[in-house]
């Protein structure tokens, strides 16, 4: 059985990764600062983990800020066309969070809860099959 890779990029082209093996979460996050980062409601995210599980080609840029957690996380985007690939984390240096809005094919996102369900948006509906963590999954 062959693994499943996760392939996407930014906008422009210049910027490319690829995610092997399965990831640990699919999730959307609704915490303040997901909301301002993406212009929306929340963000969305697969989620791998270990060394070389994701492997980028092209030079992503990164701008850095403490979450809703306090923990500070890492986000990559294309220094080109800015779009926003994927994320990192201080304090899991083995974790990258894909958007999976930038994968080739982003029909293989499948969420399964939603992080910070506290700050939702009345606007911002999610599913209701979706477990719903009011905090972090660690809080």
């Amino acid at each position: 059985m062959t693994e499943k890779i996760y392939a996407g990029g930014c906008a422009c082209g210049a910027l490319r990764y690829e995610a092997t093996g399965t990831p640990i979460a699919e999730l959307h996050c609704q915490c303040l600062h997901c909301q301002k980062r993406s212009g929306t409601g929340h963000a969305s995210y697969i989620v791998f983990t270990g060394r070389g599980a994701v492997n980028f080609t092209g030079g992503a840029k990164a701008w850095r800020i403490a979450g809703d957690s306090g923990n500070e996380k890492s986000h990559g985007f294309c220094p080109i066309c800015g779009t926003p690939t994927h994320v990192t984390f201080a304090a899991s240096p083995d974790v990258t969070a894909i958007l999976p809005g930038s994968l080739d094919d982003p029909t293989t996102f499948h969420p399964s809860f939603v992080t910070y369900g506290c700050r939702a948006l009345d606007w911002d509906m999610q599913d209701p099959a979706l477990t719903i963590m009011q905090r972090g999954p660690a809080s």
